[in-house]
Parts: structure tokens; C-alpha cells; sequence
């Protein structure tokens, strides 16, 4: 792909252009990973606005409108198993190349420590991770005993293609997000980004407008790395506790109605994180030692509740299985 200013093609209009740089695609290499279908999505453009973008870019495409070229490659690349064969099942084999997958559950359901082992696939087939942690849930201690325990013949398991960054204040996350392009394109070999407890910067120390702008502005960061770079991000969220209005929707209700828990970034419908690349599972806990974890969104759907997939899981010594 060219690495060509994508603000240069002069057949696409003003409006297409602003919404692909507003989205962080600048160049034509920045849709290399991308379809019509998932730009659409993602840009709240036409389905025709969408294929006109593809097709100032390339002309003369061998492959069909409906699929890039590293779509079809990706397709034949195996997913990187999570380590936790219930949420394997889930995604069909694992986590693909350049996709997201959100974890959320309540305190001590385990959805963290589903991230550290997540970081084994990747480390065994030689990709560099940046695990970002904000509440201090998993230490470079903890990630490389993980590994050494899963690979005891290579040197620290292999931690050294691992870089863990603590970030402890909402001002020190914003700072982390407006290097974080900048981090990718240095180090192009990292194939994984693990945000771990990320909604615990945002509960206190943001107004709402900053909240969503930065919100909205992370969005669009792992949409372009994951369509350009091929990044995978794993991102884990405690739920959180909202109450239910009489049609029986989260939203502010009177005092002593009715609460329930639900994901960090999901407010009256609006889903803040979601792209056409997410995966959103939620960790329930049944017992001490046993629970289901649920599939609640795909790239391509958000199943009605009865139709919702779910498996069974266990934990051994404090690890999901």
C-alpha cells in the first residue's frame, strides 16, 4: 500500500476527507487492513461513501470491494490463544490479529489476571506487549512469573519482549495516550496492548465533555493501530453500578430505585469504545470457583439477551480454566 497522503485524493469530498482524519487515517497504508463495511461503521459514513474512498485508492484493486488484501491474509494467520480455554471458545480459537477484546467483570471476578495469561500467546510466537496497568493489578513481577511458569526454558520466560508501564493519575494516562501513535510506529514488532483497569482514571478526576473527548479520541487511536499496524488490544473494566429508570434502562433515577452493574463505557445506549473490531465479554462469577463468562458484542453483531453465547468456566488456584 502507498504511503500517500489520503487528504491528496482530490475525487473524494471534503466531508469523506475531515471524517478519515478525524479518525487517524492519514495515509493510504492506514487502510490497508480496512473494508467498505468496517470503515462505514466506524465513520458513520454511506456504504457508497465508503467504497468511493476504496476506490481512489485503488483503482485498479485485485481483490473484491468487500475485503482488503490483509483481510485475506489475516484470515489464514492463527488467533492468539488467551490461555483461557472458555474464552477461547468465544472467539473461535482466540484473539485475531488486529482486533480488540474487552473484558469486563465485577471486583475479584478474575478478568485481569485473564489479561496477564493472554500475554503468553503472544510472547511465544516473539511479539513485543505493552501492558499498561492503572490500579496496580498486575506487577512485572506477577507477568513474569506467568511466563516463566508457561516457558521455564526460555530466559525470563520471555519478559524481555514484554514492557510494563504503570500509569497512576488521570493527567498521566491523557500524556500515555497523545505519545502512544508515536510509541506504535517506533516499535512496529509489538503485537499486543493490554489496558488493564481502565476505567479507573476516568472515575473521578474527568467532567463528562473531557471525559467523552478523551474517550472518543482513544477510540480512534486503537481503531487506526489495529487497521494499520495489525495491533491487538486487550482492555480490562470493572463494571460499574448504575441505576435502572422506569423503562428499566441505566440512567439517573430517584433515590432507593433499583441498581445494576454494567460496563464502564456504556451510558444510555451510547457505546463509547466499541469499533467494528470489538469483542466485549463480561466475567459473572457463580460460586467462588465457578461462573460462565458471556459474549455480549462481535465485530459484526450485538445479540439480543436470549440470544447472548456463554461458557462455563472454573477456577483453579485462582486462575480461569
Amino acid at each position: 500500500m502507498s504511503d500517500r497522503l489520503i487528504s491528496t485524493l482530490s475525487s473524494l469530498p471534503a466531508p469523506t476527507l475531515n471524517a478519515l482524519a478525524g479518525a487517524g487515517y492519514e495515509t493510504i497504508r492506514d487502510l490497508s487492513t480496512a473494508t467498505p463495511e468496517q470503515l462505514s461503521r466506524d465513520l458513520n459514513l454511506s456504504l457508497p461513501a465508503s467504497q468511493a474512498v476504496f476506490a481512489a485508492t485503488r483503482p485498479s484493486a485485485s481483490f473484491p470491494m468487500t475485503q482488503s488484501a490483509a483481510a485475506m491474509m489475516g484470515s489464514t494467520q492463527k488467533p492468539f490463544s488467551t490461555a483461557c480455554a472458555p474464552l477461547d471458545r468465544l472467539l473461535d480459537g482466540g484473539l485475531k490479529r488486529g482486533y480488540i477484546l474487552e473484558i469486563n467483570g465485577p471486583p475479584g471476578s478474575g478478568k485481569e489476571q485473564i489479561a496477564v495469561n493472554a500475554v503468553r500467546g503472544f510472547v511465544a510466537r516473539k511479539q513485543e506487549v505493552l501492558f499498561v496497568d492503572m490500579q496496580n493489578m498486575a506487577s512485572p513481577a506477577t507477568i513474569k512469573r506467568t511466563l516463566m511458569n508457561s516457558n521455564p526454558t526460555v530466559d525470563g520466560g520471555g519478559a524481555a519482549l514484554v514492557r510494563h508501564l504503570a500509569l497512576h493519575s488521570a493527567a498521566e494516562f491523557v500524556i500515555f495516550l497523545r505519545n502512544l501513535t508515536a510509541y506504535l510506529d517506533e516499535r512496529p514488532a509489538t503485537g499486543l496492548l493490554v489496558l488493564n483497569s481502565l476505567a479507573f482514571p476516568f472515575q473521578c478526576e474527568f467532567s463528562p465533555k473531557d471525559r467523552n473527548a478523551i474517550l472518543e479520541r482513544l477510540r480512534q487511536t486503537l481503531a487506526r493501530a489495529c487497521a494499520s499496524m495489525g495491533l491487538s488490544v486487550i482492555i480490562t473494566s470493572q463494571l460499574v453500578t448504575k441505576p435502572v429508570e422506569g423503562n428499566g434502562q441505566p440512567g439517573s433515577a430517584p433515590q432507593g430505585s433499583k441498581m445494576i452493574m454494567s460496563p464502564a463505557f456504556v451510558h444510555k445506549g451510547k457505546d463509547y469504545l466499541r469499533t467494528s473490531r470489538t469483542y466485549r465479554v463480561i466475567v459473572v462469577p457463580q460460586t467462588r470457583t465457578t461462573g460462565v463468562i458471556r459474549l455480549l458484542s462481535t465485530p459484526t453483531s450485538q445479540p439480543p439477551a436470549h440470544a447472548v453465547r456463554e461458557e462455563s468456566y472454573q477456577r483453579v488456584r485462582g486462575v480461569i480454566v
